[in-house]
């Protein structure tokens, strides 16, 4: 992978849930994933926000977020249900995102975990619908 042209001005990091974001975290020690993770809690999307602080933070299955799994950074996490939520934006729908995304729920899945994904649409118009389907998720375990 090329790595982008330097120049003075800083730029943007990666996007969370990218590829290009994702392959960074992959080799890195726990300490810089941990840092990424906090970093990702800081500048979390408008639909995550939504989704953490009107359902999964006052959930009692308690939920983490941002939560690295792996060589993997999790939206969402439910460590009592093993259960993740992904929620996916315009990138998701690229073929190479889509394969890289293939590829990271089996290994979540190896791990023993649930990965449910929802777009931001979803979270956008029908966030009742997305959050009765993680509740219904949450039950199946118990």
């Amino acid at each position: 992978m090329e790595s982008p042209p330097q120049s003075a001005a800083p730029t943007a990091p990666p996007q969370r849930g990218s590829q290009v974001y994702d392959e960074m975290c992959m080799g890195h020690t726990d300490s810089e994933m941990i840092k990424r993770a906090r970093d990702l809690r800081k500048n979390m999307t408008r639909q995550e926000r939504r989704l953490w602080y009107d359902f999964l933070s006052k959930h009692p299955a308690r939920f983490r977020r941002q939560q690295p799994i792996g060589p993997y950074i999790v939206d969402f996490f439910c460590p009592s249900a093993r259960l993740v939520i992904e929620l996916d934006g315009g990138g998701h729908y690229e073929w190479a995102q889509y394969e890289y995304d293939r590829k990271r729920d089996f290994y979540l899945q190896r791990q023993n975990m649930r990965v449910l994904r929802f777009t931001n649409l979803d979270v956008d118009r029908n966030f009742s619908g997305v959050c009765t389907a993680i509740e219904r998720s949450i039950v199946s375990t118990d």
